[in-house]
């Protein structure tokens, strides 16, 4: 059986997403000019082009296959965070947000005839920025009944019910593939200490003790839908990955359970730093499920992508990982 070894991509690959299509594995992510804010500086050959994508063959080699996304106005910002990649007939749909530095983020869709574009904007925000200063981590799903969703992550100033202020996770229903429906749903709000962000942090004027739920990834298992996100702050060793789980797409969801930390991914000590944003994606046996996620180099200076096995026990999904050594994939 083929083996790779985390992380699978050598290069800077922060909140990867992973899809298959027509038996070809693509990836896409953040990558080092979109988080800094320097898309400017992508090397002259892809300068009109953000957010880096790769290509795989066999799920374990994993090559840079050019950068996705037309540059659309410059206005909008410079920090580009979180693709996702979603095929409805055959036309490819890149969503993504778009912002200045950590704030002022947008969410926005673009469009192209094949899975490595290129892809241009159509345009318009699927929020008015005017009614939601922050949006990030646009996550489309598709339920069984061919009906597509967009979870996000935006702001939260209130603190009913005991929920903690900062970035937590909504849904929309799609009314098509580049409009939201416009009926807004709270998945998940931030209630733990693990998912602090930033004590005394400065936003929209006031000081706030901040909590962070971000990177939503949904699954739907035996009849549940699984809400996998990423609580903390992204840049330290805190950072992880747990889920909610409800009934119904558009919720309620719960994430009782994690009050002591993060239950699928979490950092190991002197080996793996800061796991999270992470995809879900089937593995060349038509039936592995995988997990798709960043996690930090030794001197926290890079994001990578990595993959491991994810398996689901009575009590919930299990992530076998994250591993720093040799694993086995299978493919039959």
């Amino acid at each position: 059986m083929p083996t790779y070894t985390n992380p699978v991509y050598k290069g800077y690959f922060a909140d990867p997403f992973v899809w298959r299509y027509e038996g070809v594995y693509y990836a896409i992510g953040t990558g080092a000019a979109e988080a800094a804010g320097m898309v400017d500086e992508i090397p002259a050959k892809n300068k009109s082009c953000v957010f880096p994508l790769l290509r795989s063959f066999d799920f374990v080699n994993w090559d840079f296959a050019g950068n996705a996304l037309i540059r659309p106005d410059a206005t909008l910002g410079d920090n580009y965070w979180a693709p996702e990649v979603a095929e409805c007939d055959r036309q490819f749909y890149l969503y993504y947000s778009v912002g200045h530095e950590d704030k002022n983020h947008q969410l926005r869709v673009a469009t192209s005839e094949t899975p490595l574009g290129p892809y241009q904007d159509i345009g318009e925000s699927l929020i008015d920025p005017k009614s939601c200063a922050f949006a990030i981590d646009p996550h489309p799903f598709q339920d069984d009944d061919g009906q597509w969703y967009l979870f996000y992550a935006r702001d939260f100033l209130d603190t009913t019910d005991g929920v903690r202020v900062g970035t937590a996770l909504c849904v929309d229903k799609l009314q098509t593939m580049t409009k939201l429906a416009g009926e807004e749903k709270v998945v998940l709000r931030a209630r733990s200490d693990w998912q602090r962000f930033l004590a005394n942090r400065l936003m929209y004027g006031e000081i706030y003790d901040w909590h962070t739920l971000e990177g939503p990834c949904v699954r739907q298992h035996e009849g549940k839908y699984y809400c996998f996100y990423s609580g903390g702050r992204w840049e330290t060793e805190n950072y992880g990955v747990d889920y909610g789980v409800a009934e119904n797409v558009m919720g309620p969801y719960s994430d009782v359970g994690n009050e002591t930390g993060p239950r699928v991914l979490k950092s190991v000590p002197n080996f793996v730093r800061g796991p999270g944003h992470n995809s879900i994606v089937i593995g060349p046996d038509g039936r592995t499920e995988y997990i798709v996620y960043h996690a930090w180099t030794e001197t926290m200076e890079m994001r990578q992508i990595c993959l491991d096995r994810l398996v689901w026990s009575a009590s919930g999904p299990i992530c076998q990982g994250p591993t720093w050594t040799p694993q086995t994939i299978n493919n039959a």
